[in-house]
């Protein structure tokens, strides 16, 4: 029996739905051959995973729950938003985030290897696990936004809870992409620096202030998209920095449905 590799098991998972250990098994029936362990895991009863698996998954849930110390979100794939209102599909939701908050990541991942097919076969869509985040500290924020389509943690050095909260809803409705501005990776300053030069040549502006330009893109690029230095929304006259007042953010994580 040829040795079955984790890319052709993660491969064949993706698009199937169903366990590793099935994967694994329909692969090594299959002498490797990906479409015939496509082929036998219909046979075996997992044919709607397998059919279902390529479709687009533009909608979907996020889930967080917490106790004290921990916060946890999980976000659960789906191809429409019928199905992301179903009881079956709420249900599956709710048993992750809750795995996930009380025994961690790996026990969460386990117990979608089983249930998340058992949702494709109930509910004949495409569903997936689509990421999950759990974070341990004495000062946290978490809010998921009422439609369940966004979902943010704030750790916080410092601060309380009521603070934590406000500033993950802050990220929530701003949608920072770091949470400094020294955070910003290089890569994407060069990015935006090329439209900025496409943009200026455009307009016509003399070489010899051009840097100078570039400069001040670059620091307000930065600070925009940084949650310290964003204005803070319930108090717009502040940054999010001066409202912490001395506390700091250790983590920052969120998730949407896109």
């Amino acid at each position: 029996m040829s040795h079955i590799s984790t890319s052709a098991i993660s491969s064949l998972r993706s698009r199937t739905g169903v366990s590793i250990l099935e994967c694994k098994k329909a692969l090594e029936d299959a002498a490797g051959d990906e479409e015939k362990a496509i082929e036998l895991l219909r046979k075996r009863g997992i044919a709607l995973a397998a059919k279902k698996a390529a479709r687009d998954q533009s909608e979907g849930l996020i889930f967080g729950k917490e106790k004290s110390g921990t916060a946890a979100l999980v976000y659960v794939k789906c191809e429409t938003d019928f199905v992301a209102r179903d009881d079956n599909f709420l249900a599956l939701g709710e048993a992750l985030v809750s795995t996930l908050l009380a025994d961690g990541e790996a026990a969460a991942k386990k117990l979608a290897e089983t249930k998340v097919p058992e949702a494709v076969q109930k509910l004949g869509e495409n569903i997936s696990l689509g990421a999950l985040h759990r974070i341990e500290s004495s000062v946290l924020g978490r809010y998921v936004h009422t439609n369940g389509k966004i979902g943010v943690i704030v750790a916080l050095e410092g601060g309380t809870a009521e603070i934590a909260k406000d500033v993950a809803m802050h990220a929530a409705a701003m949608n920072p992409r770091y949470v400094t501005p020294q955070d910003v990776p290089a890569g994407d300053i060069v990015k935006e620096k090329e439209i900025w030069k496409e943009q200026l040549s455009k307009e016509g502006k003399p070489e010899a202030i051009l840097e100078k330009i570039m400069i001040g893109k670059e620091k307000k690029f930065r600070e925009e998209n940084a949650l310290t230095t964003q204005a803070f929304v319930k108090d717009p006259g502040k940054t999010v920095t001066q409202y912490l007042n001395g506390a700091t953010i250790s983590r920052y994580v969120r998730i949407a449905v896109e």
